[in-house]
């Protein structure tokens, strides 16, 4: 029997076609997506499940999804599905994450010239039957400096239209060394001095712990007088009240924003001020963006449910069925590895080398690759999978390597990651024990074996008497249980490390009180993906 997707959101009848001549039994109901009940009556039915933004993927939905095998969302952002449900239910999660960024960076220079001439306001004005013309004085972008916050795939496309017209390009980006910088003809600088040199300045990454407010009320300050904002990324980069408050003391000439952080946004700071240009999430709002990527989706959806092929999944790894009773655990294995350094390292990776032993060096490396990748990228962008890793990974020049050899010591294989920064080189190794779990076995050189957990504390310090002591009355005093203790050092008074797996997250208070001990070099929280 052949495969059967529902299509419940707008898709182009060409990419509904791609269903039909793949040999797939395809409804086309585009409105089906805003009547939640309706959906959950029909859901079981099919196989498949391809969406846009409308229809809304609650663990209510997935409960009715007997027979559901993967969703598709045509576009990038994926917070209409409940992942965490769709992977306890078995149900793949696809996105289209490259079909819409020239589309995005596009939006982003129009604003800019938009808030640069005030054009919206003039365009008002001129057919209101005005004829104002010394009112709207504008600027140039020619010699302007533009400040790009986020150098990745969007903003590396913007940097390249801000040169093209004539424009001087800082950016700020922990994850772009400076040969890629000096490649893409930009200037690598810290976010002080982006601020403060900057006569436009672009955001261009994802929403996340290290992101939110990333232009806080002290930050907006340090900017350049007469400064030009513009947001097309994700709402919550900017403090909207404290940027209204400058805009209204002249500080900041002009902003144009495309996202905010409530939407649909109704009412915000930013309304109605002079110089604010604002689009209701119109980024990836064009007829090319949304053609590709509901062809996309169509084509990804129909590949796995035909052959098994996954591509751009964000809950699943690249690998066949055959392969995935194996590797399971070494592919969880892979992505904790890569989680360990990605959260330990702050400064831009220049390369990661990946040494498979033993029964790990004849497996599926690329998946096991792109694991590790995204494990190492996801801290600082929740929307790379195990797909797009490798491509963020390359387009911000960092070098992969792996290295294969045979069973070289008391394990039957493990994976030992290296990451080079220009300040330093970090390693951390594991294995998968005879039950199936993943293990930490080395860090720092320093011999280990510690279970992982999804919540962490990591430790440097002196081996000197107390520690133990320190970090058990520490975490008693506050409440946290500890599910497992692992300890390693060089040499008897040397560098150690302790590795705690605890039962929820360590609270900075009980950090504090660590420090204040003096016995710790470092001390870290981990999060860790267990499911």
């Amino acid at each position: 029997m052949a495969p059967k997707v529902l299509v419940s959101d707008k898709l182009s009848e060409t990419a509904v076609q791609i269903f039909r001549d793949r040999g797939i039994d395809v409804d086309f109901m585009p409105d089906l997506g805003k009547d939640k009940d309706k959906l959950a009556e029909v859901i079981g039915q099919y196989d498949g499940l391809a969406i846009r933004s409308a229809t809304k993927v609650t663990p209510t939905i997935l409960e009715k999804a007997d027979k559901l095998k993967v969703i598709g969302r045509a576009g990038i952002g994926t917070d209409n599905i409940d992942k965490d449900a769709a992977s306890k239910k078995g149900v793949i999660v696809m996105n289209t994450p490259f079909g819409n960024m020239i589309t995005t960076a596009e939006h982003a220079i129009a604003m800019m010239f938009a808030v640069a001439r005030q054009i919206p306001e003039a365009s008002t004005s001129t057919h209101a039957g005005k004829w104002e013309k010394s009112k709207f004085m504008g600027i140039e972008l020619t010699n302007k400096t533009l400040g790009v916050i986020g150098a990745g795939n969007i903003g590396g496309i913007v940097c390249e239209r801000a040169l093209g017209l004539k424009m001087k390009v800082v950016a700020y980006d922990p994850y772009l060394g400076e040969e890629k910088a000096a490649k893409m003809g930009v200037e690598k600088v810290e976010l002080d001095e982006l601020l403060s040199r900057a006569d436009f300045i672009t955001l261009h990454v994802p929403l996340t712990d290290q992101t939110r407010n990333i232009l806080s009320r002290e930050n907006l300050s340090k900017t350049k007088p007469g400064v030009r904002i513009v947001n097309c990324a994700r709402g919550g980069l900017v403090d909207e009240e404290a940027l209204a408050e400058l805009l209204k003391s002249g500080h900041i000439a002009g902003a144009a924003f495309d996202v905010f952080s409530v939407e649909p946004a109704k009412d915000n700071p930013l309304f109605n001020l002079p110089n604010v240009v604002c689009t209701p999430h119109l980024g990836a709002a064009t007829t090319e963006a949304q053609e590709n990527v509901a062809l996309q989706v169509a084509e990804q959806i129909s590949n796995y449910l035909l052959t098994g092929a996954v591509e751009n999944a964000l809950n699943m790894p690249s690998v066949t069925a055959e392969e995935a009773k194996v590797m399971g655990p070494w592919i969880k294995l892979a992505g904790h590895l890569g989680s360990f350094i990605g959260q330990m390292t702050d400064e831009p990776i220049k390369a990661i080398n990946i040494l498979y032993d033993g029964v790990a060096a004849s497996m599926n490396l690329a998946a096991l690759n792109c694991s590790v990748v995204a494990g190492i990228m996801k801290k600082f962008n929740p929307e790379v999978n195990m797909v797009s890793a490798p491509v963020v990974a390359r387009e911000r020049g960092i070098q992969i390597s792996t290295t294969n050899q045979d069973k070289s010591g008391a394990f039957e294989g493990y994976i030992k990651v290296t990451v080079v920064t220009e300040k330093r080189e970090r390693s951390i190794g594991g294995t998968v024990f005879s039950d199936g779990k993943p293990r930490f076995i080395q860090i720092k050189g320093i011999n280990i074996d510690a279970e992982v957990g999804a919540h962490m504390l990591y430790t440097t310090n002196e081996d000197v008497p107390g520690i133990i002591g320190a970090l058990g009355q520490t975490m008693g005093e506050n409440d946290v249980n500890i599910a497992n203790f692992t300890l390693g050092r060089s040499e008897a008074g040397g560098e150690a490390i302790a590795l705690l797996y605890v039962d929820e997250p360590v609270p900075a208070e009980a950090r504090a009180k660590l420090a204040e001990t003096g016995l710790f070099t470092q001390i870290k929280p981990l999060e860790f993906d267990v499911v």
